[in-house]
């Protein structure tokens, strides 16, 4: 199911990071803070378990996260995404995944990963700036389904209608997190308008 946040901080920030004149300490910085309350809004479904504790003044009944959650940033520019979800969320484990295109068959391919062992049980978040095509996030679903993983959602800032659509064809049980969808993509396969080349923007390597 597709979600859009558009909670009007998360907002705001996209149009800081969308803005070609943003430099790399901003996008960064926003990026990050973005990654956060998109995280809270997206948690709010997380199940409860039900506790007992004392507290300096006396006993109290009241709940804990049921659930581990593991974040796995798809190389490199979901990294941008990490720090901010986990500020929000110490204890969330960080898994890994690089893929690049195979020149024959231009799909996807696994050239890293490495999952936290908890992932079949815990609530995971991939996390991408961009889902434009939907290749790369649609390989790294399947990745993370083959270590065992249940409940998968697909985090991202900006995406166009053939990434959606990719995902929904090929994993409709995954939940898609949105904070703007955008156009469409153009013929170099970049989101319109977009915000550019998220890892290059993160990175200042452009």
């Amino acid at each position: 199911m597709l979600n859009i946040l558009d909670h009007p901080l998360i907002t705001h920030k996209l149009s800081i990071i969308r803005r070609k004149e943003t430099g790399t300490k901003d996008f960064r910085e926003n990026l990050d803070e973005m990654a956060a309350l998109m995280a809270y809004e997206i948690t709010q479904d997380i199940p409860l378990n039900e506790i007992d504790i004392e507290t300096p003044v006396g006993p109290c009944h009241t709940a804990e996260l049921a659930r581990d959650i593991v974040l796995i940033p798809i190389l490199r520019a979901g990294l941008g995404m990490v720090d901010g979800i986990s500020n929000l969320i110490p204890t969330a484990k960080v898994g890994h995944i690089g893929l690049f295109r195979d020149h024959v068959t231009l799909e996807p391919q696994d050239y890293y990963s490495k999952f936290p062992p908890n992932t079949p049980d815990a609530v995971v978040m991939i996390l991408d700036p961009m889902l434009a095509t939907g290749g790369s996030a649609s390989a790294a679903i399947s990745s993370v389904k083959k270590f065992g993983a249940k409940i998968i959602k697909l985090v991202c800032i900006v995406g166009a209608p053939e990434g959606v659509a990719r995902i929904e064809r090929d994993h409709p049980d995954v939940d898609i997190y949105l904070a703007a969808l955008d156009e469409k993509l153009n013929e170099n396969g970049y989101i319109v308008p977009g915000l550019g080349d998220a890892g290059d923007r993160l990175f200042g390597t452009k």
